[in-house]
């Protein structure tokens, strides 16, 4: 009888140690948007379900990245919530979106993605190796350059605008998201 106890108690040992491992993998991410995020899933799968990332996911899809940023990377994105988007000048981003202005709605969003997987404790390492700055080249050309204000590690685009990185270390499965509270613009 104790071995058929214990032949019955190893499957749901076996389930109870996989429903764990699932569950301390997906603490390990922060939620984004009141969505969790998987650490299995893309940058775009993941992206799509954060309530705060909504313009991103119309501005990536109007400029035709969906594709690139399902593939393997590894990529990090900078990726400004809605309240960033808003933030910028009336008319800015329904002007971006245009069929016509693609090009430009592509530059402004490869200026938000660095073709690595950079992980926050990298880009703080990055940051104090170089005394204090740090610049990053994106995949559009841009250069931002990091630095620590507050403990924080704040982006100055092209133009000197800042963000703030407000959630860090968002890990998908082709890379690594952290949340901004600005839009990053190039030099146009």
């Amino acid at each position: 009888m104790t071995m058929l106890k214990s032949l019955l108690a190893a499957p749901l040992l076996a389930t109870s140690l996989l429903a764990l491992t699932a569950t301390a993998v997906l603490a390990d991410n922060p939620m984004v948007g009141g969505a969790a995020m998987f650490p299995t899933k893309n940058i775009v799968e993941n992206a799509v379900n954060s309530a705060d990332h909504t313009t991103l996911v119309a501005a990536v899809k109007a400029a035709g990245l969906v594709e690139t940023l399902q593939g393997p990377g590894p990529f990090t994105v900078f990726a400004p919530t809605n309240a960033a988007f808003a933030a910028l000048p009336a008319g800015t981003v329904d002007n971006l979106l245009k069929p016509e202005n693609k090009d430009a709605l592509v530059k402004v969003l490869t200026c938000h993605v660095v073709a690595a997987n950079a992980l926050a404790e990298t880009v703080q390492g990055m940051i104090q190796a170089d005394g204090g700055k740090h610049v990053i080249e994106t995949v559009g050309g841009c250069k931002i350059t990091a630095s620590t204000e507050g403990g924080m590690v704040v982006l100055t685009d092209e133009m000197g605008g800042k963000a703030k990185v407000t959630i860090a270390d968002v890990v998908q499965s082709n890379g690594v998201i952290h949340v901004i509270d600005a839009v990053l613009l190039p030099k146009m």
